[in-house]
């Protein structure tokens, strides 16, 4: 996993996907290492988080944000570390999270940056996922959309990925019982005898309806949703009134793009449940509804872990050579846990 001092490797969009991604779809390239200008700093990323929405942002339908250009280097979250700079508040050898992409080296005029100090310089990919979008995301969407109450009942989509497994965890410490969806046995078991959740049901059996409707006796009061299709239909004629429903990505449907699911139209059934049980149902984009909440949570994030009262388990791919097919892999729920690249073997020394 060495990085050359003179060459930025680079992998783009070579193409938009047309259903699942393939390797077809990226291309890596090789640039000179760029050179910062007066209020620029040269950042070389360790370590690059590996994200669901990125599909979306791979098709040029409207969505939340801009869509990758072809051509253009993927865009990710990364914590990198300062190689050279001409800005007052950066200098060599300070570690930050950016938004560098799939790349070695990026240039930055410090916008969007924020330093790495203290315990999480220890754990430095935590900054990517639990200390960072995804915990955020578990934090702000359970706590301020799900609202949960204790003796509640909490049902987690993807339990025991990035997101799932830090707000069932959460859900637990606010003192609801929680019931996790995950895919497989493996995954279960880690949900229910290491993340401490009531129950874990695998999506795959043909009886998850039925199953889900066994582990919630008395309905269920939040669904925190990330996944969609079967999982919201076993879901949904489950939900109490007044429920409420924090969705944060729906990865069932990302390889669909523009177009409609195959299958019945479920829209009025929907609509229907909205209206007589009075459910609130509200999307969110962590950093475009929260952006002044971080350093909360941060703060209370950080006590939970320095408590033990947190469990957090990293996918860890080695090398950019090996982002394109464990992307792939992650929108096939191949992973197991926050998928992280490590780039390179460096690790920040103690400040």
């Amino acid at each position: 996993m060495s990085q050359s001092t003179e060459t930025n490797r680079r992998i783009v969009l070579a193409s938009r996907p047309q259903g699942a991604p393939t390797q077809e779809n990226f291309r890596q390239e090789q640039q000179s290492v760029p050179q910062p200008g007066k209020g620029e700093i040269l950042l070389r990323t360790i370590w690059l988080s590996l994200d669901p929405y990125m599909r979306g942002r791979m098709s040029d339908a409207p969505s939340y944000v801009a869509p990758y250009e072809v051509g253009d280097v993927l865009g990710a979250g990364t914590v990198a570390v300062v190689e050279q700079s001409q800005h007052n508040d950066y200098a060599p050898g300070d570690w930050v999270v950016s938004q560098s992409g799939w790349q070695d080296y990026a240039i930055s005029n410090g916008e969007g940056l924020y330093k790495l100090s203290g315990p999480v310089l220890k754990h430095p990919s935590w900054a990517l996922g639990m200390l960072g979008m995804t915990g955020f995301t578990a934090y702000m969407g359970l706590l301020d959309i799900g609202k949960p109450q204790p003796g509640e009942t909490v049902v987690v989509a993807a339990a025991t990925g990035a997101v799932g497994s830090m707000v069932g965890q959460i859900a637990k410490i606010k003192g609801c019982r929680v019931i996790g969806i995950a895919g497989g046995e493996e995954k279960c078991r880690y949900a229910t005898e290491t993340l401490g959740f009531d129950a874990c049901l695998d999506h795959r059996s043909d009886d998850l309806a039925d199953a889900l409707k066994q582990h919630c006796p008395q309905g269920i009061d939040v669904y925190f949703e990330s996944v969609g299709g079967k999982v919201f239909d076993a879901v949904l004629p489950l939900m109490n009134t007044k429920g409420r429903i924090p969705v944060c990505g729906l990865i069932a449907d990302y390889n669909s793009g523009a177009d409609l699911p195959e299958g019945p139209n479920r829209l009025p059934l929907f609509q229907s449940a909205i209206l007589r049980k009075r459910l609130h149902v509200q999307g969110f984009i962590i950093n475009q509804d929260y952006p002044n909440d971080f350093d909360g949570f941060f703060k209370q994030m950080s006590q939970w872990i320095e408590e033990d009262r947190l469990v957090f388990r990293e996918h860890t791919v080695e090398g950019l050579e090996n982002a394109v097919p464990a992307f792939i892999g992650l929108l096939a729920g191949k992973n197991f846990g926050k998928v992280v690249v490590r780039i390179a073997d460096d690790q920040p020394e103690s400040k």
